[in-house]
């Protein structure tokens, strides 16, 4: 099975969102798997298909100007202000799209901490914490992406910050992977092509596909606009 890895491109929040599920549904070649790194057009916070919108706008920083949107896949809320963002999408009928989520998140996020390592960076996946390590006010912090560290969650052993986290989607179509890496807790300067780049050989590596640039796809422009919409309205943002 090949692996697509698409050109990058810079959107909207929720031109982000509709593209990210439509390179699921909508895919012309379904039986390849697909890789995207995206940019952000303003400054964005995305945040989990089933949170409260009450408690997300309690958690934004004040000020003016941020661009929000509702994820289709689950998680927490997400700062991209300073993030590198991506997207894997494994068809129906992959080996790891059947797993459970627990194994494809340690999966592609042990892939992560490798191509850290390839440029020196120090990356560990969070272990399981223990009971008492589990305080009475740390409830609110598992809304909040890079706030708290759950398991298997890409952390820098060094701060002991958050590096990586994503959230995922799984459908008939196949699994919609949606993965941010916080640049700052990385701790050095990276060159962020290159990782780009080994991120994809070790996740080739490990799930048996063969990376390969790919042209954009020819997806409906009138659907992408239409879900762009439609992720930018109230109901879909208020919907919880």
């Amino acid at each position: 099975m090949i692996l697509h890895i698409l050109p990058e491109r810079t959107g909207g929040a929720a031109e982000n969102m509709a593209v990210d599920f439509l390179l699921l549904q909508r895919y012309p070649e379904s039986a390849a798997a697909r890789f995207r790194h995206y940019a952000w057009r303003s400054p964005a916070f995305t945040f989990g298909y089933s949170q409260k919108i009450a408690f997300v706008r309690a958690q934004l920083p004040g000020g003016v100007g941020l661009d929000l949107c509702r994820r289709p896949s689950g998680g927490g809320l997400v700062d991209h202000r300073e993030d590198w963002t991506y997207t894997l999408v494994l068809p129906r009928g992959h080996p790891l799209e059947a797993e459970r989520a627990g194994v494809s998140y340690r999966t592609v996020h042990a892939c992560l901490a490798e191509a850290l390592h390839l440029q020196g960076a120090a990356a560990v996946l969070q272990a399981p914490l223990a009971a008492s390590e589990i305080g009475a006010d740390s409830a609110p912090l598992r809304g909040i992406c890079f706030q708290r560290a759950e398991i298997h969650d890409v952390v820098n052993p060094e701060t002991g910050e958050k590096i990586a986290g994503a959230a995922q989607k799984r459908n008939r179509r196949g699994l919609l992977f949606q993965g941010s890496i916080w640049r700052p807790a990385v701790g050095r300067r990276l060159d962020w092509e290159r990782f780009r780049d080994d991120f994809a050989g070790r996740l080739g590596a490990a799930l048996g596909l063969s990376p390969s640039p790919s042209p954009w796809p020819d997806l409906d422009e009138e659907e992408v606009a239409g879900l762009t919409e439609r992720y930018s309205s109230p109901e879909w943002m208020e919907a919880r």
